[in-house]
């Protein structure tokens, strides 16, 4: 189990079930051997908005005739019309191909809007990160996870620097998930995702997850397709019953177009401070990438559950990625609503003590 940290900031988000037109959702458990690393895909809807528009006035002028002034302008429409829970939701009847991946859900404002925004909702989000931790310290049993998934350049580097930077490293657990090794392949898949989850105040971040094991190993044909079609219940099962132990769990996936992800792979080609970046076998996952959508299409119908449904967040656009997932964590902080805990010792008794000191 790999687990590091980050930054430090805020931000959080509340859920609602509107489903950016189409959605899914369903449910089940744990068992089996573990698949393989590396996957490709993300794709995500259009969120709604809300304008106001004036009415018209008029009063009579003294010769008699009706004067009609001239209507207000509509009102401006906010920055963030509905929550991004809500507009990028995976409901029932979603469907990935129908997705915009340019598309800005639940976002009126352009990237310079964006950048101006991020910093209030770090901060936001670094509070309510520091009263979950803090709970925790008084017998407090809560926490979050964060998966991101997504195909090869869709952004997961850039969430991990842009919003989970953005908070205090002494409550993250981060775990970059590879191809399992020796030791894992012993265990049934989920042996190693169950190994990393936060532990209570904590907010665990998943870059990618126990979906590799019905992404790529689908896709590959790592596993007997007797094998990996049973993995969509026990999937459910497990969130399920991380769920109920107290853990919040956001999941995300970074939808890009494949014009998208070429133009940034030739970049990585294109710019030697990129070539580190580049792995050769990106280009023969590109090969495959009509296998992976219809993959994530099958992830997002089957493990899109009431206790843990998908986000489906628009890719092509690196800015809006960033502040669709800094929104949906803190949208869901907001929900948990973690409260400092109160002390378990008389205050004023400790004060006297400290003054006479």
């Amino acid at each position: 189990m790999a687990k590091s940290t980050k930054t430090s900031k805020k931000s959080g988000t509340t859920s609602s079930d509107k489903s950016r037109g189409k959605g899914s959702t369903k449910a089940g458990k744990s068992s089996n051997r573990s698949g393989s690393s590396s996957n490709r895909s993300g794709s995500s809807r259009a969120g709604s908005n809300s304008s106001k528009a004036g009415g018209n006035s008029s009063k009579a002028p003294r010769n008699g005739s009706a004067k009609v002034l001239p209507t207000p302008k509509a009102a401006a429409k906010p920055l963030v019309p509905d929550s991004f829970t809500e507009a990028l939701r995976v409901g029932d009847g979603f469907n990935l191909f129908d997705t915009d991946p340019r598309s800005t859900p639940a976002w009126d404002g352009d990237k310079a809007a964006a950048k101006k925004a991020m910093p209030a909702l770090a901060d936001e989000m670094s509070e309510l990160q520091e009263r979950l931790y803090a709970e925790s310290r008084m017998d407090g049993k809560r926490s979050l996870l964060l998966v991101v998934q997504g195909m090869d350049t869709s952004g997961k580097g850039g969430i991990m620097r842009h919003v989970v930077g953005e908070m205090d490293p002494q409550g993250v657990s981060y775990t970059a998930f590879k191809a399992p090794t020796a030791e894992e392949r012993k265990h049934p898949f989920l042996w190693r995702i169950r190994n990393a989850l936060p532990q209570p105040g904590q907010i665990g971040v998943f870059d990618r997850s126990h979906y590799e094991d019905v992404l790529i190993v689908r896709v590959r044909e790592l596993a007997p397709r007797a094998t990996w079609s049973r993995r969509y219940a026990q999937i459910n099962a497990f969130e399920k019953a991380v769920v109920e132990s107290g853990t919040t769990v956001v999941k995300v996936m970074l939808h890009i177009s494949p014009d998208e992800q070429k133009a940034r792979l030739m970049e990585r080609l294109e710019r030697p401070d990129k070539h580190w970046k580049f792995n050769p076998g990106d280009v023969d996952e590109r090969l495959l990438w009509p296998s992976y959508q219809e993959a994530y299409q099958a992830v997002l119908e089957k493990c899109s559950t009431p206790e843990a449904p998908w986000f489906v967040v628009p890719a092509d656009r690196k800015w809006y990625a960033r502040l669709a997932v800094q929104n949906l964590v803190l949208e869901h902080l907001r929900a948990m609503d973690p409260h400092w805990p109160a002390a378990d010792y008389d205050v004023e008794t400790e004060k006297a003590r400290l003054a006479a000191t």
